[in-house]
């Protein structure tokens, strides 16, 4: 898997226990100071932007509201969608691919196939998201 790859999926793994746990992300990733740094950026960017993403995602989920989604799913877009905000220099193709790669690592076949269709309709958009 590479470097971005294992970044991506481990800051989605920070979020969902984050959020499991009812703690900041900071403090999951206390836990493992050998964490790869663009984990924490990512995982943190989506932390602090958190209303603005779930807002996004529930615009373009069409009836599937983040809280309805499960959890791993929920953290894994929450990444992608963190990530077109926060990097517009990175080919959206490339985000969502790689969201799906780690769905059907993390999640189900059924899940990435979501995710896919999901993250497409908001790449469309992704130059009026804007950067934070």
């Amino acid at each position: 898997m590479r470097t971005r790859t294992k970044a991506r999926q481990r800051a989605a793994e920070a979020l969902f226990e984050a959020e499991q746990r009812q703690v900041p992300v900071s403090e999951v990733f206390g836990r493992n100071p050998d964490v790869n740094e663009y984990a924490v950026t990512l995982a943190t960017h989506v932390e602090l932007h958190i209303d603005r993403i779930n807002e996004v995602i529930a615009t373009y989920a069409q009836q599937w509201s983040p809280e309805r989604m499960p959890a791993v799913d929920r953290a894994i877009i929450r990444v992608a969608v963190g990530e077109f905000i926060l990097r517009p220099d990175l080919d959206s193709a490339v985000i969502i691919s790689e969201a799906v790669e780690i769905a059907s690592s993390l999640s189900t076949e059924e899940s990435g196939k979501f995710i896919n269709g999901l993250l497409g309709q908001i790449a469309q958009i992704r130059e009026s998201l804007g950067s934070n």
